[in-house]
């Protein structure tokens, strides 16, 4: 941490955080960040598998499955994490701001998160087995006792796993294209599991199903700990907060990133859409590949968010931030609130009890499409209005107050 400490009045304790003291790159990448969770869940719910894709697509169905497997999938959940580690230290360099006792502060971390695991169990069973909220506040709990008050030299070790990773993925990416060169004109089908929540025949039997689903789906996204700590060393480096002192190392995340998330993601992509054949063996290769350049992905999104925030805070200055800018940050600022009306919205949507519109229409690719890009902007409408009135997301508010007490979640 290398902020400087300040002192604090006696019995003072930490309110909000101010809008004008909120980095912009933070709250602008988690708001952004819903969109994607949302198309990558949107076709989950309506085709019932993991990831969510159309396995018989037709048109330009087959196109939209490339896009989902190059930008979406294997890509928002990196993003997710990259935000979470991020958060964890923005929330402990702020209590070190005002002097706190590092005690406190873990014990705080510890509760927030504990919290968090609860509300990820909720999530998970009552809405959405899909959840990723429990694993995150096991993966808080985790970082907070073991990572918190490492120096820089224990967290170099993210980096190093980051190298690791490129070298992994440029040894996996010739075997794969080998594979596919070799293949000829094979018949393995892209690889899915079934989605078994969105099948339920009410909702008591998909609260059943939840229950055997969430935990396991918990117990696989603790493989993201590297995922967090990366972002919480980012956050070490404030890259986010002073994007300007970052900017090249912005710019070669976006362009890297980027460049390694689409072309690992791009064989499944063609793969899911009936372009590319190939033998099983490969098949599972191109899946492996798919799946760990998600990192990059996650990485290339981040370092475009602290781009466009370093452009609109120079822009800030001539002028006030535009609707969109104020009404993005809104949600952003309340993505836990936005994360859960989703998996609202999809019980409602998708379900076999409810409507039910992923067997009901005739063209639920572009449906699914279709009702993830409404929900997102639905949540950014209301969001701008909680932001014009003053009032902070429900389940923030929730999970503050039970963090701090009543006293000090005001």
């Amino acid at each position: 941490m290398t902020t400087p400490l300040q002192t604090r009045p006696p019995g003072a304790v930490p309110g909000p955080v101010r809008r004008a003291d909120r980095a912009l790159a933070p709250d602008l990448a988690r708001g952004a960040m819903l969109l994607i969770i949302a198309l990558a869940h949107a076709p989950s719910v309506f085709f019932d598998n993991a990831p969510g894709v159309d396995t018989t697509p037709h048109g330009l169905e087959r196109l939209y499955n490339i896009f989902l497997f190059t930008f979406v999938h294997a890509r928002g959940l990196p993003l997710f994490a990259l935000m979470f580690g991020y958060g964890l230290i923005q929330l402990a360099r702020r209590q070190d701001t005002i002097g706190e006792d590092p005690r406190v502060t873990r014990s705080i971390l510890l509760r927030r998160n504990a919290w968090l695991f609860v509300f990820g169990a909720l999530h998970g069973i009552l809405l959405f087995s899909g959840d990723i909220l429990g694993a995150y506040g096991i993966l808080g709990i985790i970082f907070t006792l073991v990572l918190l008050r490492r120096g820089d030299k224990v967290h170099r070790v993210a980096v190093a796993y980051v190298v690791f990773g490129a070298v992994y993925l440029a040894v996996l990416a010739v075997l794969v294209t080998v594979g596919i060169m070799g293949s000829g004109d094979g018949d393995a089908t892209v690889s899915t599991v079934p989605f078994m929540t969105a099948t339920g025949a009410d909702y008591l039997d998909s609260i059943l199903i939840r229950l055997g689903e969430w935990p396991l789906g918990t117990l696989t996204f603790l493989s993201f700990i590297l995922v967090v700590w990366f972002g919480a060393w980012a956050a070490r480096h404030r890259v986010l907060e002073e994007p300007a002192k970052h900017r090249r190392a912005l710019r070669l995340g976006a362009i890297l990133g980027f460049v390694v998330g689409i072309a690992g993601g791009l064989p499944m992509g063609l793969q899911a859409a009936g372009f590319l054949h190939v033998d099983e063996g490969t098949g599972d290769l191109i899946k492996l590949l798919y799946q760990t350049s998600g990192f990059f992905g996650g990485i290339g999104y981040v370092c475009v968010f602290g781009l466009v925030a370093l452009r609109l805070s120079r822009r800030s200055h001539r002028s006030t931030p535009s609707t969109i800018v104020t009404a993005l940050t809104a949600l952003g600022q309340r993505s836990l609130s936005g994360y859960i009306l989703q998996s609202i919205a999809w019980l409602v949507l998708a379900s076999p009890y409810t409507l039910a519109l992923g067997t009901t229409v005739d063209h639920p690719t572009y449906v699914s499409a279709a009702c993830a890009v409404a929900i997102w902007l639905s949540s950014v409408v209301i969001a701008y209005l909680m932001h014009r009135n003053g009032y902070r997301g429900p389940a923030e508010t929730l999970l503050r107050r039970l963090t701090y007490g009543r006293r000090r979640s005001t």
